[in-house]
């Protein structure tokens, strides 16, 4: 079991082939986010009744955010 530091540390983004690669081994779809966000740059999703919003900053990080 991880210790409370270990739980509490964010977790970084994946470089994007190590992604593919580990999506290609569980045979997961990959979407681009310009494809999933549209030219609005945002996306509902609806998940168990809530309503999250994803959407890509000027910076180019993605936020999801009840």
């Amino acid at each position: 079991m991880p210790c409370s530091t270990e739980r509490s540390r964010p977790l970084a983004a994946t470089p994007r082939s190590s992604a593919v690669a580990s999506a290609a081994d569980l045979r997961l779809p990959v979407l681009a986010s310009r494809d999933l966000l549209g030219p609005a740059n945002q996306v509902l999703i609806e998940h168990e009744g809530m309503v999250y919003s994803l959407r890509a900053t000027r910076n180019g990080k993605l936020i999801l955010t009840k």
